[in-house]
């Protein structure tokens, strides 16, 4: 098992879990604040998953995903002030 292995899984259980948990519950503000932090963890454990199997071709997905991320906050915080 590699470190990048490791890495991966303990972002993706430590990172991910709370994010979901916040992004799931509560209100409207809780779940944003969920969603600013299930974006950048997202995109570190596709970084590490594409180092681990050492495919380069696979960042263009977390590198769509930090504009896609972005793009979506504003839209859910426009929806939020309606």
């Amino acid at each position: 098992m590699t470190p990048w292995v490791i890495f991966a899984a303990v972002l993706a259980v430590a990172g991910l879990g709370p994010a979901l948990f916040i992004g799931a519950r509560g209100k409207a503000l809780y779940r944003l604040t969920g969603l600013q932090l299930a974006a950048p963890v997202t995109v570190l454990v596709l970084i590490a998953v594409s180092v681990i199997l050492g495919q380069s071709s696979y960042l263009i997905v977390p590198l769509a995903l930090v504009l896609l991320s972005f793009a979506g906050t504003l839209v859910y915080t426009r929806l939020l002030t309606e």
